[in-house]
């Protein structure tokens, strides 16, 4: 009778912590579905005009806009691919593509790190090797190797594409690190570069380094965890989250490859300190500016 009990008891307990698991996971799946939807709906307008800008720069013969326009573009993927998951098309080739436009997005950080560190730390190796048909021919290699990936993991175990994909996406943050680093220390020895341009460069490779460690880096934790057999449903939907949101924190980047941009922010910065450190300093109206 007690044995009965008990397992009668146990059962019980087993349907409820069910239930409660069920329950959290639609609560993570709703938050999930409404951060894609505003993702989409403020990310896709924003990245259309912004290569539209940068567009302007490539037409004057500047290479770094090529790297950062490419990388908008693996935005706009991953954006239509979101408006075919939340319109619960569901496909396999839409999570294939989607994983294309984030791998592609990974190649695309690291170009525009590698770029950036050459300027400072190889500028003469740099002035005269930058050109817009060796940019095109690296965009092309990072464009075709998601896909190569994706055709080897459709032969493989869900567990070893885990771990390919967990080293693909490791080896991208000791090189951000490797370039902000050696980049600072060559920042005192280079005279060809101005100061303005120093501030550009240093600014666009904090900007990966932490649109990455914020928002790549849980999923990196979470293909570990599922790489040893551990699964938690919230940290699923919140590294997808993370995921998501490094469409809009792409847009960053324009501020530091736009010099007229990044000059009306320092500027500003600089006015808004100037305001707050002077006490005599009354507000600013219409007619002051």
């Amino acid at each position: 009778m007690e044995a009965g009990f008990n397992n009668t008891t146990s059962h019980t307990d087993n349907n409820d912590r069910n239930l409660t698991r069920s329950q959290d996971d639609e609560e993570m799946y709703y938050i999930y579905y409404v951060v894609m939807c505003i993702v989409i709906s403020i990310g896709l307008p924003l990245v259309l005009v912004t290569i539209y800008a940068l567009s302007s720069l490539v037409r004057q013969g500047q290479v770094a806009p090529i790297y950062v326009i490419n990388l908008l573009i693996s935005d706009i993927i991953q954006l239509c691919c979101m408006i075919a998951l939340v319109s619960n098309h569901r496909t396999l080739m839409a999570k294939y593509v989607y994983y294309c436009g984030v791998l592609s997005s990974v190649g695309f950080m690291v170009c525009i790190s590698l770029e950036r560190y050459l300027v400072i730390v190889h500028p003469l190796w740099y002035r005269f090797k930058r050109t817009i048909k060796i940019s095109v021919a690296v965009c092309a290699v990072v464009w075709a190797s998601p896909v190569c990936f994706l055709i080897v993991f459709s032969w493989v175990t869900y567990k070893v594409t885990l771990i390919v994909l967990l080293i693909i996406l490791i080896i991208p943050f000791p090189l951000f690190i490797f370039f902000l680093v050696r980049t600072l220390r060559a920042l005192s020895s280079s005279a060809s570069v101005r100061s303005d341009e120093k501030r550009r460069i240093v600014g666009t490779l904090v900007v990966v380094l932490l649109i990455y460690t914020l928002l790549f880096l849980p999923i990196i934790i979470k293909f570990l965890l599922e790489a040893t057999g551990f699964y938690s449903s919230m940290f699923h939907y919140t590294s997808g989250i993370f995921v998501r949101l490094s469409s809009l924190a792409d847009l960053l980047l324009y501020i530091f490859i736009r010099k007229q941009t990044m000059g009306n922010c320092l500027a500003s910065v600089c006015c808004c300190i100037k305001e707050s450190n002077d006490p005599t300093t009354s507000a600013v109206t219409v007619d002051d500016i």
